[in-house]
């Protein structure tokens, strides 16, 4: 039985978050994709269909609730679960972010023991 990897699609614009993402991801059998826009978020999502999607909110042109948003309303991605990646991590941000469609929600900076859990409570089964 072939085994893959579960595949990642990291959409963030800080250099310095997105390395931290990918070394946690790598070092635990994750393969990563990379997007620094929303618009580049799509056509990876199109094309690459990954497992799973972090999503930073503020991104450079289209942000990340409108770039999750049109992910969901596709039928290629409708199934693809969508973090959100961000800093603001106030009393009820985390409802709020649900409430515009993501499925969870992991805060900057990125602790790793939450990201793993996240990713392995939203990722589907891998077949």
């Amino acid at each position: 039985m072939d085994m893959r990897k579960p595949r990642i699609l990291v959409v963030e614009d800080n250099f310095m978050s997105k390395t931290l993402v990918r070394e946690i991801l790598e070092m635990n059998d994750y393969e990563v994709l990379e997007a620094d826009r929303g618009t580049d978020a799509l056509k990876i999502a199109t094309v690459e269909k990954p497992d799973l999607i972090l999503m930073d909110i503020n991104l450079p042109g289209m942000d990340g609730v409108t770039a999750a948003r049109v992910i969901k309303s596709n039928a290629d991605g409708k199934d693809i679960p969508i973090l959100a990646l961000t800093a603001s991590a106030m009393k009820g941000d985390e409802e709020k972010i649900i409430a515009q469609g993501f499925d969870g929600y992991i805060a900057k900076p990125v602790d790793m023991k939450e990201l793993l859990k996240k990713l392995s409570d939203n990722l589907p089964a891998m077949a």
